[in-house]
């Protein structure tokens, strides 16, 4: 992929940006450049980066500096295609997303969001990764855009709360269950014998944290 001058006059505030691998889901152990936009109005109490939930305490950037920095990231001659851009927060879908996912897609990233999907949709998206939260519910037209459904894990309630959801996505949506990081011990067990009682679903490992990898 080549630099692209893009000029859009729109900005947004970035708490981070980084290249790694996706440590989670259908795409794990993907290169994946993540974007982790500022501003969240979910509030998980288990979340782990709750220093993104202040939209004001993160820098804007310009679309444009954003992109630059994507593609100063990834080795030259990276045919288009091959990296994700990956838009996670926070809350990305606070924000209007059109203008940052063209110009992505013009630079030659696949365009990825992970979202509760609690606000209106916006991008143009090539993979979208649904994960509703019980402190605010996703909106139901976004359930049938989501490519991937990822329900956290905490206590042994979610699997019912799961399935309400399942229903809800379209035929080819996949399903995962993921524990949640600081009860991992404790569900992954649980997850695994449902899983197998129910083989529609699939198990999502946060890989990225066993490597100790962004």
């Amino acid at each position: 992929m080549q630099a692209v001058d893009i000029h859009i006059a729109h900005s947004l505030p970035v708490m981070e940006a980084f290249y790694t691998l996706q440590g989670e889901g259908a795409y794990q152990g993907r290169a994946a450049y993540f974007i982790r936009l500022g501003g969240c109005d979910v509030g998980c109490v288990w979340c782990d980066v709750k220093e993104s939930w202040d939209i004001n305490a993160h820098p804007h950037y310009t679309i444009d500096a954003i992109v630059t920095e994507a593609l100063a990231a990834i080795p030259a001659g990276t045919a288009p295609g091959t990296v994700l851009a990956v838009v996670t927060g926070g809350e990305p879908l606070m924000h209007n997303l059109d203008a940052l996912t063209a110009a992505l897609k013009k630079a030659g990233f696949r365009t990825h969001i992970e979202t509760s999907a609690s606000n209106e949709m916006s991008g143009d998206w090539d993979w979208i990764t649904l994960s509703p939260k019980k402190f605010k519910a996703p909106l139901p037209e976004n359930l049938p855009l989501a490519d991937e459904l990822k329900i956290i894990v905490y206590n042994k309630s979610d699997f019912a709360w799961a399935e309400q959801y399942a229903v809800q996505t379209k035929k080819d949506c996949k399903l995962y269950l993921q524990p949640e990081w600081s009860k991992a011990a404790q569900m992954t067990p649980l997850i695994l014998d449902y899983i197998k009682a129910h083989p529609q679903w699939q198990l999502s490992l946060q890989v990225h944290k066993y490597l100790d990898i962004p």
